[in-house]
């Protein structure tokens, strides 16, 4: 790992997409650690989370959308208004985010908590 910042930059900015997938993991809520005995977890379309900074905090909404490449996700209710008229989702940075509840529509990820709950 090399010292000098614009190297430390450029390798974050050019890395591979399942590195820049394992950064967008957010907190759980105080239930969730209790429950899952996990701290975080990486954010999925579906999820549940309330917004914790910025002008939306406070919004509670489902994650509509993932965008890997720039790090930020798209929340049902988060919109601005366009200058043209109309409206555009706001993407909301992972790590500003607060994880409600969790979509576990996918097997693979159920049986990868449990089995973190169990202690395995």
């Amino acid at each position: 790992m090399s010292s000098k910042p614009s190297k430390v930059r450029k390798k974050f900015f050019e890395s591979p997409i399942h590195a820049k997938s394992k950064r967008l993991s957010s907190r759980l809520s105080d239930e969730l650690v209790s429950k899952y005995e996990v701290r975080s977890l990486r954010v999925r379309k579906g999820d549940t989370v309330r917004i914790m900074r910025g002008e939306y905090k406070g919004i509670e909404g489902k994650v509509t959308g993932v965008d890997v490449k720039s790090g930020r996700i798209t929340i049902e209710g988060v919109t601005r208004e366009k200058i043209a008229g109309g409206t555009i989702p706001v993407k909301i940075h992972s790590s500003k985010v607060m994880i409600m509840s969790l979509n576990l529509d996918d097997e693979w990820r159920k049986d990868k908590l449990e089995a973190r709950q169990k202690g395995a």
